[in-house]
């Protein structure tokens, strides 16, 4: 018994370690206007490298149930379904085409690399690493100057693209146990993971929502959002569908009903307890990564002449998964606009875009735990482990650190490929404020002419007639809004200081201190 509680102190204070490590490492990343994946899968890796340091072992089951679940649908949440579903056959054309190209060239090139490895097993190879991953997509995307359509390409790409992968996965293996593969079978399972998963996650989610209806507390539904998370994606796993699409799935209904089926203060304070949450959830899973690679060397380490006799190998295999993504993106994005109709009446994307999509292939968790979850007497388990280590660190550290001044360079900005015309923030504040005022001059009128709320009417009137005038003449009228805006500030700040020399004085009480800074707090935002 004592034993067994000295393990989990053991482990609580590691993780308290980690935590640390997330602090430094994060204003590292600031410091050197680096992607914060890459400078903690680099920390992590040093930490392991430490002499003496024990070998950390991921536990890929344990990985995927902990991490994807709350990432992929938060990640889901945020996702505009409109653009989404408007560029649903872009995003299958990535997540289906090119993950399967990818597999097909990285099972040929190690083969090729490796003649001493099965053609079934470099194929498992080429499934694992073939997928871009969804939470080193938003890691990396997330700080990038990109155009918003192109971020939600390469963000709905990965959302989409575990479940062709996993089953690429599953049949490859099949079919180096036990030498037997069906093609047929294979997309047979394919399409019944993938609606599986999406019914699943939407049946569920429904039902989710049904449940947070009933529960009248903001915290309550916060706790319930996030066992949603693991609930939906533990009950596809269990149904035989895709445990991914359906946490996606789940994700993007949450998202859409979010703003008719919360009040505003649980949106905030949800908002606020999921964005530390997955801050600290990227951070520790990028740093156990880094971590793991000890065990992976060690065990090369071990067989014929070491690690070093495969980096040629893993060389080839590499390079052959970052132009395999050139090699489907661009025939891909001018074949379907001759193919297709509805393409025909965009505009052409500047060569800048393919080049975007195709460099931003960052490959993470689901990769490495996948590798991980490999039979122990599967044949090149280990250089399969450290080539898909290896993909990891080359995507997130080399791609995900170039890309910022990639984008720089080509001039990619929001008109390189457009959304939709839609309302500016601005013309969409001033309608709302024409709508409010509306609704106050009506409720507020008497018979006889007067106000009942002389000073609401002139308030809203005012803001309705200033919002429609900014829609109109934005950039005359900017400096005398951010003039407008700092004096808020000060009066605000000013005011926040009388309010702490109140209670510092004993003039008030706590709890009329934590309300009135409520107040202000609210208005700073």
């Amino acid at each position: 018994m004592h034993d067994a509680s000295h393990v989990l102190v053991y482990h609580f204070q590691f993780i308290l370690m980690l935590m640390v490590a997330v602090l430094l490492l994060s204003r590292l990343a600031q410091h050197l206007r680096l992607p914060q994946a890459a400078t903690f899968i680099i920390g992590g890796s040093l930490l392991a490298l430490v002499p003496g340091a024990p070998v950390f072992e991921l536990d890929p089951d344990l990985v995927l149930l902990l991490f994807l679940p709350p990432l992929l649908q938060s990640s889901a949440y945020f996702t505009p379904w409109r653009e989404f579903r408007a560029d649903l056959g872009i995003i299958l054309n990535l997540a289906v085409g090119a993950v399967a190209f990818t597999t097909f060239v990285i099972g040929l090139v190690a083969h090729w690399a490796v003649p001493t490895l099965s053609l079934a097993a470099c194929f498992t190879l080429g499934a694992i690493v073939s997928p871009p991953d969804a939470v080193a997509a938003k890691a990396v995307l997330q700080r990038l100057p990109l155009p918003p359509r192109v971020s939600m390409l390469l963000e709905g790409e990965s959302l989409v693209n575990d479940a062709s992968a996993l089953v690429l996965y599953h049949f490859a293996v099949a079919a180096a146990m036990t030498g037997h593969f069906s093609a047929g079978q294979a997309v047979g399972q394919f399409l019944l993971l993938a609606f599986g998963g999406v019914a699943a996650g939407l049946i569920l989610g429904w039902l989710a929502l049904m449940v947070m209806r009933q529960l009248h507390d903001e915290i309550l539904i916060i706790v319930a959002t996030f066992l949603t998370a693991w609930g939906v994606y533990i009950a596809g796993e269990y149904l035989h569908v895709s445990g991914v699409l359906a946490a996606v799935s789940c994700g993007l209904l949450l998202g859409g009903k979010a703003h008719v089926e919360m009040d505003a203060a649980t949106r905030l304070k949800a908002r606020a307890c999921w964005d530390v949450v997955i801050f600290l959830l990227e951070s520790i899973v990028f740093i156990l990564i880094g971590l793991s690679l000890k065990g992976v060397l060690e065990r090369l380490a071990h067989q014929g002449d070491g690690v070093y006799a495969w980096f040629p190998a893993m060389a080839v295999i590499l390079l052959a998964l970052i132009i395999s993504r050139f090699l489907w993106i661009f025939p891909a994005t001018w074949l379907a606009r001759r193919l297709l109709p509805m393409r025909r009446r965009e505009p052409e994307p500047p060569l800048a875009v393919p080049l975007v999509l195709s460099w931003a292939g960052m490959r993470g968790v689901v990769t490495l735990a996948v590798a991980l979850a490999l039979p122990e007497n599967f044949p090149g388990r280990d250089f399969i482990l450290v080539t898909a280590f290896g993909a990891i660190l080359v995507t997130v550290l080399f791609q995900g650190s170039t890309l910022a001044p990639l984008i720089r360079r080509l001039g990619l900005n929001a008109q390189s490929l457009p959304l939709a015309k839609t309302l500016s923030e601005a013309e969409a504040r001033a309608q709302i404020a024409a709508m409010q005022n509306g609704t106050i001059q009506r409720l507020s009128l008497q018979p006889d002419g007067t106000h009942r709320h002389p000073r609401l009417a002139e308030q809203y009137a005012y803001r309705a007639q200033i919002a429609g005038r900014y829609a109109k003449e934005q950039q005359q009228l900017s400096p005398h809004r951010r003039a407008h805006f700092q004096a808020v500030l000060q009066a605000n700040k000013d005011g926040r200081t009388e309010l702490l020399r109140l209670h510092s004085e004993g003039a008030i009480r706590d709890e009329t201190l934590h309300t009135l800074e409520r107040e202000l707090d609210l208005e700073e935002m």
